[in-house]
């Protein structure tokens, strides 16, 4: 007979587990610990099955019948409640396993820690997953509509992060690319969107362009009051021009002295290729009195706080700023721009030679010579960019004069 209602809650638990019967293969089996739970029995191609449809009290005697209706009526038209549901689940797994986070996390391990990037690199890409990380990086990668993405890539835009929404894009494509050749997903959303975005406005990083400004610089680094290990850093820079990130993480080892060379391994440079920096006679004399200081230690540049860290990424900016050179007048990486600029227009070199001493290209200013207008060899680069820096200076330095 069917159940009713009221008589479920009285249903006592016995020492083993016991059925009670509804109608059309629904029944309630009551455990020993007390616990109540509905299936539902039916019968596919000969084979008996039951479907769990829940537990007594959450699932009430009308819910359960109305879930064994439905089941039936799959049954009928020839599923299979419990294998669609199994196959859910396991969907369901997949689905976690393919989301966008796990298939990006992927894309950086194979595509930036396997390639062994810099680590400045790797954190930035993992930067960019983080932008996007709460709005759609639980979502299945092969689910995600470029409607989903353009919404997230706007907010940023409207927040006046321009090349941030331009730049998640960019790497939200490689993210979708590294899933369809992982058969995880079967397009690019994000390769629509490009037009769909504000172009960035350019912001180069400051740098002085004038020789005459640039000597009043030169000048104010030699009377540079701070920390010594930051004086050298800024009065060095302008002699071999390298990334701020390779000077500040330069280490003894690398120095050659017998040849004058600086060899940045290529871990440290941003195209992943060892860069040979022929020093000049003003560069040696100033590296040979930072050893003084240093030359212990791990880092040629360390910390204030710590010799056991480099130092600080933004303590050559800050120096500058002491100065009076605000960040739109004069930065670290600009010194970069500042040879670049004076090198080309000086007529002196051609122009892929100073590429490549920028670190550019492919670069062994050592053993490499390229040939000036005039005829000097491109590894006397050095000496020429210490007497431009005399000249502006008016006067050479001390440790010049001592060297």
């Amino acid at each position: 007979m069917a159940l009713k209602a009221a008589e479920i809650r009285a249903f006592p638990a016995l020492d083993s587990a016991y059925r009670k019967t509804d109608a059309k293969g629904l029944y309630l089996e009551i455990r020993p610990n007390g616990a109540k739970r509905w299936f539902f029995k039916y019968r596919v191609l000969g084979s008996e099955k039951r479907l769990t449809l829940g537990d007594w009290p959450e699932v009430s005697l009308a819910e359960a019948r109305d879930l064994r209706d439905q089941a039936r009526r799959e049954v009928k038209e020839g599923g299979d409640p419990l294998h669609d549901r199994k196959k859910k689940k396991i969907m369901a797994r997949l689905s976690a396993g393919n989301s966008f986070q796990s298939v990006a996390e992927d894309f950086i391990a194979v595509k930036f820690v396997g390639n062994q990037r810099a680590a400045a690199t790797i954190e930035k890409a993992r930067w960019y997953l983080s932008q996007l990380t709460k709005p759609i990086g639980g979502r299945p990668v092969a689910e995600i509509e470029p409607s989903e993405l353009l919404a997230v890539l706007k907010k940023l835009e409207r927040a006046g992060k321009r090349e941030t929404a331009v730049r998640t894009r960019a790497f939200a494509s490689r993210v979708f690319r590294h899933g369809v050749a992982m058969a995880l997903c079967k397009s690019d959303p994000a390769a629509l969107l490009g037009d769909a975005l504000m172009s960035p406005i350019v912001k180069h990083h400051a740098a002085i362009l004038d020789p005459v400004q640039l000597g009043e610089l030169l000048k104010a680094i030699d009377e540079y009051g701070g920390g010594a290990v930051v004086k050298v850093a800024m009065q060095v820079l302008p002699h071999v021009f390298v990334r701020p990130g390779e000077l500040r993480l330069a280490t003894w080892d690398e120095i050659d002295w017998e040849e004058a060379v600086w060899r940045v391994p290529a871990e440290r440079t941003k195209l992943r290729r060892p860069h040979s920096v022929p020093l000049s006679r003003q560069s040696l004399a100033l590296f040979r009195d930072l050893r003084l200081h240093t030359g212990w230690m791990d880092w040629m540049f360390p910390g204030e706080r710590s010799h056991k860290k480099p130092m600080c990424e933004n303590a050559i900016n800050t120096a500058l700023r002491r100065m009076g050179f605000d960040r739109n007048t004069a930065t670290a990486h600009g010194f970069r721009a500042t040879a670049s600029t004076l090198l080309n227009e000086s007529g002196l070199w051609h122009p892929d030679a100073i590429e490549r001493a920028l670190a550019h290209g492919h670069s062994n200013a050592v053993r490499g010579t390229y040939t000036q207008r005039g005829g000097v060899p491109m590894v006397e680069r050095s000496a020429l960019i210490a007497d431009l820096i005399a000249s502006l200076t008016s006067q050479p330095s001390p440790l010049a004069q001592a060297a």
